[in-house]
């Protein structure tokens, strides 16, 4: 709602649409850097909830283990989801097969689909509610709220996904399980300057590479391209808001390990901080940023 960062802050943009899509049900880990500065500059949290007070959950972890953190949000909504799901199965006499058989089938990829789902959840909170107090009925109380999809997402810059916690994220990317990797790319490490990292592309001046980057940058795409069942997908919001949209929307519908790659301009750069989107447009017509 009100994020702490530089004004014109490309990265900004894009944790806001992550909020406005998928906001309701979102779980978040955050690796230290800008993101989590701005996401967390507590006691005013900029996270926010919507109309109907439901927001996303919000937790920060270092540099070198953000992507294990959410990989462990996966791993434990995964099996909260399961220990519902077998209690509504042994509680299907007090609750009627139709109702249990409709939740456990549910697809759960569009919006409409999830706002269903919550219909059904909220159906079964008050059919459990009228029910005699047991152990079973009080456990599905607590856990009922997992039968609706979570969207798990990692969020980090560059220093985080190409270098600091690169062996963390690369682990999960040959997980396959179902975890959304948000990369906000501003080729240097943003957060403590603008020094050069392994995004930075050969040639561009930085703090430690004065006379121009000697190397290329790593190619985090093509290397995530290479596991063979990982959704994959850089963005330019300023370039092309439609696809970047699509892209959120595709990543979190693939079941399975994704990473958006997001251009993201930034007061390191010394530009006029004003013109960042048409900055983002000339990346992408000059063949910059594919």
């Amino acid at each position: 709602e009100f994020p702490g960062a530089c004004a014109g802050c490309g990265e900004t943009p894009y944790v806001k649409l992550l909020s406005q899509l998928f906001g309701d049900r979102l779980m978040v880990a955050n690796a230290t850097g800008c993101s989590s500065i701005y996401g967390g500059n507590l006691p005013v949290t900029p996270w926010t909830k919507n109309a109907e007070g439901r927001g996303p959950a919000w937790a920060n972890s270092l540099f070198e283990d953000n992507a294990e953190f959410g990989l462990g949000f996966r791993l434990a909504a995964d099996k909260q989801t399961a220990l519902a799901q077998d209690l509504l199965r042994k509680l299907v006499p007090d609750l009627g097969q139709e109702l249990v058989d409709e939740i456990l089938t549910a697809p759960q990829i569009r919006e409409s689909e999830i706002r269903t789902q919550r219909e059904r959840v909220g159906l079964l909170k008050t059919k459990l509610l009228a029910l005699p107090r047991s152990e079973d009925i009080e456990h599905l109380l607590s856990l009922s709220d997992h039968l609706v999809k979570r969207a798990i997402w990692l969020v980090g810059g560059d220093g985080w996904a190409y270098d600091i916690g690169y062996g963390g994220l690369d682990h999960v990317l040959a997980s396959g399980r179902n975890v959304n990797i948000l990369v906000m790319d501003t080729e240097v490490y943003s957060n403590t300057g603008g020094q050069a990292s392994k995004a930075t592309p050969l040639g561009a001046i930085a703090k430690f590479a004065a006379a121009g980057k000697r190397t290329n940058r790593k190619d985090m795409a093509l290397q995530a391209i290479a596991y063979g069942n990982v959704y994959v997908a850089q963005v330019a919001l300023g370039a092309n808001p439609q696809q970047t949209l699509q892209a959120f929307r595709e990543a979190e519908a693939w079941d399975g390990s994704s990473i958006i790659l997001a251009y993201s301009h930034c007061i390191a750069h010394g530009i006029d901080m004003r013109q960042g989107l048409s900055q983002q447009q000339k990346a992408v017509k000059s063949g910059y940023w594919p």
